[in-house]
């Protein structure tokens, strides 16, 4: 546990950490009157669940990850459990227990993995929490996040922000390097390469730059760049080829 902690505080300069945190400040700190939810969407290695996490411990507020396979009943469980709170017998009074914990702690409720919510119809839930707590709640999930919301106009209309993620930039490669990397210096020409081979994912820079510290610990020296590389591959998006028959 404090080996994870102390890498998420590691990632808080991240841009889309930062401006997960900020989304939710946005939120707690609305106008009275307007929308309390909030929505953090993204294509699949953009890092949202480590900002998820992050901002979780940062603003001290309940986070669960949504899982394919879950119904209401083991999402309000789930809530209840992160809650500490001794879950009830049926859904509506879990969803009672659930709003009025965040109504009394005014805390953020982050749901990670949200997309499940409309694949398994069960979006509706989390507007009954909200409507019933009045705390913001912040929805996490892919790209069509947004688009696939649109079904529930209930759901849609009470929306105050979407935060699309962003892309790996040079900045998150420096940040990713002092920890997955550290003891290697990479040049600039260098990072810019790992970056485009990594196809602009927070989650396969990690990979990358963890191949770029074995590789410097196996064939010594701790100065990584073109030459010294010497066209190794990285982790992309494509899978590999399937190999020949040996006969």
């Amino acid at each position: 546990m404090a080996d994870n902690m102390q890498l998420y505080n590691s990632v808080a300069p991240l841009r889309n950490v930062s401006a997960l945190v900020s989304l939710i400040d946005k939120v707690e700190n609305r106008t009275p009157g307007l929308p309390g939810l909030a929505v953090f969407y993204g294509y699949s290695g953009f890092g949202k669940t480590t900002a998820a996490v992050y901002a979780a411990n940062e603003c001290n507020a309940y986070q669960v990850q949504m899982k394919s396979t879950w119904t209401q009943k083991k999402l309000c469980q789930s809530l209840l459990l992160e809650m500490s709170i001794e879950p009830a017998k049926t859904i509506a009074d879990m969803v009672d227990q659930i709003s009025e914990e965040l109504a009394l702690s005014n805390r953020v409720l982050i749901i990670d993995e949200a997309d499940f919510l409309i694949k398994r119809n069960m979006i509706e839930i989390v507007r009954d929490i909200y409507e019933s707590s009045g705390s913001p709640v912040i929805l996490i999930g892919e790209e069509r996040l947004p688009t696939n919301l649109q079904k529930w106009e209930r759901v849609h209309g009470r929306v105050l922000a979407w935060l699309p993620a962003e892309p790996a930039c040079l900045e998150d490669v420096d940040h990713l390097a002092r920890i997955y990397a550290p003891n290697v210096k990479l040049d600039l020409t260098f990072k810019k390469h790992l970056l485009k081979a990594s196809q602009l994912s927070i989650r396969r820079v990690c990979v990358n730059l963890e191949l770029v510290s074995e590789y410097s610990r196996i064939h010594g020296g701790n100065v990584v760049d073109l030459a010294a590389w010497k066209g190794q591959k990285f982790i992309a998006c494509h899978a590999p080829k399937p190999r020949g028959m040996v006969v």
